[in-house]
């Protein structure tokens, strides 16, 4: 199963005929990706589930529809098991940012932490997951493809916001904090959060 989100509405491709949400279901053969993506921009539908009968096949038909973006980031605990959360774009967000030339997807989740966040001491404990999210950009629709890791990290220092990429906040956050985080949050950093809970 892949889970794409659009505005936070998910696009689950999928080969199952399982239904955990009343979303309607398309036949991915049958299926316009720009219809789907105009519904989800623009009417009541919270998601929709994509039935395919050949799901690698069809994931990469898929991803042929955008130009696909690839970035990663970390859950960073800290000596407390609190997590880092950034703040940017009124939202609360985890740190993650685009791979550059010649860097491994590690070596970006690590540097990217550390720039937005002003945080050294990152200790790369495991992979955690990849999510999907289509974004508009330059007039193009993109899909963002993000690895995601679980850091450690003992660093006592203060924590530097990242200001020229729209962050204005770094904290740590305890579980109760990060619940009402999670009220104003994109729906993929709660998946990430579940991964870290569950692996």
């Amino acid at each position: 199963m892949y889970k794409v989100f659009v505005n936070d509405k998910p696009i689950i491709l999928t080969s199952s005929l399982q239904k955990e949400e009343n979303f309607p279901v398309y036949i991915f053969k049958n299926a316009s990706i720009n219809e789907i993506l105009y519904r989800l921009k623009s009417d009541d539908l919270q998601g929709i589930y994509l039935y395919s009968t050949n799901l690698l096949n069809d994931w990469e038909v898929f991803c042929k529809n955008f130009r696909v973006i690839t970035a990663a980031g970390g859950l960073v605990l800290n000596t407390d098991k609190e997590i880092l959360f950034i703040y940017r774009g009124n939202k609360w967000d985890l740190p993650k940012g685009r791979i550059e030339k010649g860097e491994s997807i590690e070596e970006t989740a690590v540097r990217e932490v550390e720039e937005e966040c002003g945080i050294t001491n990152l200790v790369l404990d495991r992979f955690l997951l990849k999510t999907y999210h289509i974004f508009y950009m330059d007039n193009e629709t993109r899909l963002k493809e993000t690895y995601w890791y679980l850091m450690k990290s003992d660093y006592q220092g203060e924590l530097v916001p990242q200001e020229e990429e729209g962050i204005t906040e770094v904290v740590f956050k305890n579980e109760e904090e990060i619940q009402k985080a999670f009220l104003n949050t994109y729906a993929n950093i709660q998946m990430v959060y579940k991964a870290y809970l569950t692996k």
